[in-house]
């Protein structure tokens, strides 16, 4: 498959929870065009922003039908779809699974792509794997952070 769009993503989290953040780096294969995005946020987990990342590429995407290729570090991301893992999720409502807002939000821009998704090591000198990180780690660290609502308030009926 050629693919169209690449999007990169990376997550971090300092402390697991902790304020975490994502970076995305997407390019138009073919042409000079790339765009960063990226969020910090001040309650989160490191497989919350390593998926929320992928989620923010998908629904950055302004056509419907593209042909995507998701390279991504995150082994907890690609082996849930790749395995089709999340299907099986998705039949049981999530029940007792971790992160289900996100990947509810997921399936639902994932189905209007034709995503594949390949797997980098993380600290190895991918330029754009590393860009992410940067982007990731930035993110949390900075002044003002989002609120992850739907952790938080998971994390306080723990409490």
């Amino acid at each position: 498959m050629s693919h169209q769009v690449h999007i990169y993503t990376d997550g971090a989290a300092k402390g697991n929870p902790g304020n975490g953040g994502y970076g995305v780096v997407m390019e138009l294969v073919g042409t000079p065009y790339k765009k960063e995005f990226y969020e910090g946020f001040r309650l989160t987990t490191n497989n919350r922003m390593e998926l929320l990342a992928v989620i923010v590429g998908l629904e950055k995407l302004k056509n419907l039908n593209m042909t995507v290729l998701i390279v991504s570090d995150s082994k907890y991301v690609i082996d849930s779809v790749v395995k089709g893992w999340v299907f099986g999720w998705e039949k049981k409502h999530f029940t007792g699974k971790k992160n289900p807002d996100l990947w509810m939000r997921f399936l639902k821009i994932y189905r209007k792509h034709k995503v594949d998704f390949k797997w980098v090591k993380g600290h190895n000198n991918h330029p754009q794997n590393e860009r992410c990180d940067q982007l990731a780690v930035m993110a949390a660290l900075q002044e003002k952070l989002s609120v992850d609502a739907f952790y938080e308030r998971e994390e306080a009926k723990m409490l």
